[in-house]
Parts: structure tokens; C-alpha cells; sequence
């Protein structure tokens, strides 16, 4: 299936590593012009240069990389122009980037809970504003929130679930708000998912025995979601093929049971 993707303009926020690396070289490999950001130089230039090397694949596709730190507004709202600007305009945006500060709510401060809120959804709320007079000079635009399946499957951390929540729900919400101006909004929430030095890699590599029980006990198919996964997922999110889908919650978990591998560690 062609998805339509080649000359589309995208910025995806954490694109230097796991998933919005894998969304962006996606889409590099589509055919679209590809901004990423995140705070490492060094890891930024070397997701550029993945990139360059999937466009090159794709008749040579643009590909830039900018400085930022999410968390800032105006760092954020820079990088989204920067990106428009390198590009010559945006037709779509992935708010991937996210995390989590302290532990549970007993374990956390305040603070905690404002900083990880404000690097999962305020930074994509604040990504969205800054894109939309982009979207609208190129006559419509499409956002793929990337939130998980702790946002509507309830697990630990209480923080981090209640910002994925807030991220889905966002999603929802801007898709009514936005829908008027040709704008799509959809979040996509995926499960524990594998890759190359990731969390769930290393979970892998020191507790083997550990992590075969979670393969086995909480996922049917008896493996993790693989990056590549998400990534296609969110490439259909984007494209014109998905002009029906808006305000939805696209879980791409492989039917995973919990989202959390807590029980595994008495």
C-alpha cells in the first residue's frame, strides 16, 4: 500500500532514539522530509545521519536535526518553526518524546509529578500550537501522539499513567478542537516494546528466565512488541490512507495483559 508519504514535511519530538527514531527513519524511508530533536548533540547528529541514509534510499530526502529541550516552551516552540523553516513548511508532527521522574506516589514530590507531566503531554499540547499555522498554510495537517497502554490499562507509575491518560485524552480533544481546520489529531499507545539497548533489551539480557515469563504469560503471540511495529503504525496514523481516523486511541501492544513486569521482580 503506497501511503502518500513521499514530499510530506515531519517533526518528531524525541526522534534521537527507540521509537521516534524508528517513526522518523520510517518516514524517511517513505519518502518525507524528516526534522527530529532532542537535548544530546552528539546523539542528534547521529540520528541525522541515519536518516540521510534511509532518504537516500528515497530519491535523497531531506533530513535535520534541532536542539531542544521539550520541556521548555520556547525551546520546543523554536524547534517546531526550525523545523517548518528547513523543511519549507510541516504537513505532520509526532509528540514522542516523554519519560517519568520519581517513583510511586509515595516515592515522589510535587515536582515529580509537574516535570513529568510537562515532558509527556504539556510538551505535545505546547507542539500542536506551535504546528498549527503550519498545518493550516499547508492546508491540513496530521498528529500522532504517542502515549501507552499505562494510559488506559492502570499500572505503575501513578505519574507516568495519568500522564499517558492525559495524552489520549488530549488527542480526543484536539481532534474536535482542530478537526474544522483539516487538522487530525490520534494517539497511539504501545506496550512493552523491544529494541536495541532499550529497557526491555536490557530487562532480556540480565534476567533472562524474568523476562521469558513476561513474553510467555503476558502477551498471546509470546513476544514484545518490535519497534519497527509502532513505527509502521504511526506511518498509517499520518498518511491520507487514515483520513477517517481522528481523535481515536490505537493501542499497539500485541494484546498485552499488563503494563507493567513488576509481579516478575518478588
Amino acid at each position: 500500500m503506497d501511503l502518500g508519504l513521499a514530499g510530506a514535511r515531519a517533526f518528531v519530538t524525541g526522534g534521537t532514539a527507540g521509537i521516534g527514531l524508528a517513526v522518523a527513519r520510517a518516514l524517511a524511508a517513505e519518502g518525507a522530509g524528516v526534522a527530529v530533536c532532542g537535548r544530546d548533540p552528539e546523539r542528534l547528529a547521529e540520528a541525522v545521519a541515519a536518516l540521510r541514509a534511509d532518504g537516500a534510499r528515497a530519491d535523497g530526502v531531506r533530513a535535520h536535526g534541532l536542539v531542544a529541550d521539550v520541556t521548555d516552551p520556547d525551546a520546543l516552540g523554536a524547534a517546531v518553526d526550525g523545523a517548518a523553516e528547513a523543511l519549507g513548511g510541516l504537513d505532520l508532527l509526532v509528540a514522542n518524546a516523554g519519560g517519568s521522574f520519581g517513583g510511586d506516589l509515595l516515592d515522589s514530590t510535587p515536582d515529580d509529578w509537574a516535570r513529568t507531566f510537562s515532558i509527556n503531554v504539556l510538551h505535545a499540547a505546547h507542539a500542536v500550537r506551535t504546528a498549527v499555522p503550519h498545518f493550516e498554510r499547508a492546508g491540513g495537517g496530521s498528529v500522532v501522539i504517542i502515549s501507552s497502554i499505562t494510559g488506559w490499562k492502570p499500572g505503575p507509575k501513578s505519574s507516568y499513567a495519568s500522564a499517558k491518560a492525559a495524552e489520549i485524552h488530549l488527542a480526543a480533544t484536539l481532534a474536535q478542537e482542530l478537526g474544522g481546520r483539516g487538522i487530525r489529531v490520534n494517539a497511539l499507545s504501545p506496550g512493552s516494546v523491544l529494541f536495541e539497548d532499550g529497557g526491555w533489551d536490557r530487562f532480556r539480557t540480565t534476567h533472562p528466565d524474568r523476562y521469558a515469563a513476561f513474553a510467555r504469560e503476558d502477551f498471546p503471540a509470546g513476544r514484545l512488541v518490535g519497534v519497527e511495529e509502532v513505527a509502521d503504525t504511526a506511518c498509517f496514523l499520518l498518511s491520507r490512507r487514515a483520513s477517517g481516523i481522528n481523535g481515536a486511541n490505537i493501542p499497539v501492544d500485541g494484546a498485552q495483559d499488563h503494563p507493567s513486569a513488576r509481579r516478575f521482580f518478588p
